[in-house]
């Protein structure tokens, strides 16, 4: 099994910026991509942001040009740098595990982002 454990939400104002990391653990070998979603109140779970094993990022339009998804030297922490963040980036963050070994997804506990003045 894999687990994730998240970290780095908190409260900040319109326009700052706050790091959210990832820690993976367990059977990381055959973890095919990492990526992070989110779920703001009476939404569904959005992709936010994504990274393969080969390095390709994918990230959702609304976060384009402000967030940016990378991996640690060890390969199993992942950090979605968030910048000039709006009201509406407020969610729940959840980190997300793609296992080729297992053929599903693992999840994080979720960590809180709110952007607010």
């Amino acid at each position: 099994q894999v687990q994730l454990v998240e970290s780095g939400g908190g409260l900040v104002q319109p326009g700052g910026s706050l790091r959210l990391s990832c820690a993976a653990s367990g059977t990381t070998l055959g973890i095919s991509s990492r990526a992070w979603y989110r779920q703001a109140p009476g939404k569904q779970r959005e992709l936010v942001a994504l990274i393969t094993s080969g390095g390709s990022t994918n990230y959702a339009d609304s976060v384009k040009g402000r967030f940016a998804i990378s991996r640690g030297n060890a390969k199993n922490t992942v950090y979605l740098q968030m910048n000039s963040l709006k009201p509406e980036d407020t969610a729940v963050y959840y980190c997300n595990a793609r296992s080729s070994l297992y053929d599903r997804d693992f999840w994080g506990q979720g960590t809180q982002v709110t952007v607010s003045s």
